[in-house]
């Protein structure tokens, strides 16, 4: 059985000014999405899943979507604020998303076999999906399930052009993930990867290359049913706490998961480069780094 690749493309990408799901960088017009789906196939998935909002659908299927779906399978699932358990509602007032974890849940009963989970608006690199796709190919070990997950050097995955958020990760001797602390003001500071946790004020120096996550997961198709019950609990505790804002994350739903004896997590570490568009002024950096790998044959031109 093929792996599946879940694109999580539901997001409007505030910082940068517009739907950036959307924004062409290639030389023919390219999605950042296009790059993904061309490795994800190179690597051997077998079917795409893109998590939408119905807001953007028609312009999605246009630009992206039926383009695809021309040439290789591809199915949607929508992530809204509605999209509960039953005897579940949307609390009143609210309207920020769920989380990237709910993005996730919202795939239970479209993906029935091993998956990979990326954000639509990053460029990975090919390697991390030929990581993936080789260890989602191997049979389930017993006991608990076994997820991996891409790391990345920090420092190759920073902009010039602000501060960005990412989760540090702690990896013991086997290789295997121990925790991940999400620092949400990142920047090179004085030629060093820095955080601040007061608006800078003050910084506090990360280990150089430190392994990062950047949200390239691979699950176990039964890790959605897990995800459901995780987020009733989440719905019963910590979305009752903080109605209007709280948020299921992917990250700390994996944390949970391990801590509790349910999962663990193989890191594999990928040298590559990650690009994204935080800003926009990330934009022309992507454009070039596209254009370089082009032009040196890693991509075609007119894919």
């Amino acid at each position: 059985m093929k792996p599946t690749l879940v694109i999580m493309a539901a997001g409007m990408g505030s910082r940068f000014g517009g739907l950036k799901q959307l924004t062409p960088v290639g030389p023919n017009g390219q999605l950042l999405i296009d790059y993904s789906i061309y490795d994800a196939i190179q690597a051997g998935f077998g079917k795409i899943v893109f998590v939408i909002k119905h807001a953007i659908e028609k312009e999605f299927k246009e630009l992206l979507g039926d383009r695809i779906a021309a040439k290789f399978p591809v199915e949607y699932v929508y992530q809204e604020l509605d999209r509960l358990p039953e005897g579940y509602t949307v609390p009143e007032g609210r309207t920020k998303p769920w989380g990237t974890a709910h993005a996730i849940l919202c795939c239970r009963g479209v993906v029935n076999e091993p998956f990979m989970v990326i954000n639509a608006d990053d460029f990975y690199g090919r390697e991390s999906y030929q990581l993936l796709a080789d260890f989602l190919s191997k049979p389930q070990p017993e006991g608990p399930m076994s997820f991996a997950m891409s790391a990345y050097i920090l420092e190759n995955t920073l902009t010039e052009n602000g501060y960005v958020s990412r989760g540090i990760c702690s990896v013991d001797e086997n290789g295997k993930l121990c925790g991940l602390v999400e620092r949400t003001h990142i920047e090179m500071v004085d030629g060093k990867a820095q955080f601040s946790e007061d608006d800078g004020k003050t910084w506090e120096v990360l280990p150089a290359g430190c392994a990062v996550s950047m949200n390239a997961w691979a699950f176990p198709a039964e890790m959605l049913d897990h995800l459901d019950e995780r987020f009733k609990a989440f719905l019963d505790t910590t979305a009752k706490a903080n109605p209007a804002k709280a948020e299921f994350f992917l990250p700390f739903a994996v944390n949970d998961m391990m801590a509790d004896g349910e999962a663990t997590t193989t890191v594999l570490r990928t040298p590559d480069r990650w690009y994204g568009m935080t800003y926009a002024e990330d934009k022309i950096d992507v454009q070039n780094a596209i254009a370089d790998m082009t032009e040196k044959g890693i991509y075609p031109a007119d894919m």
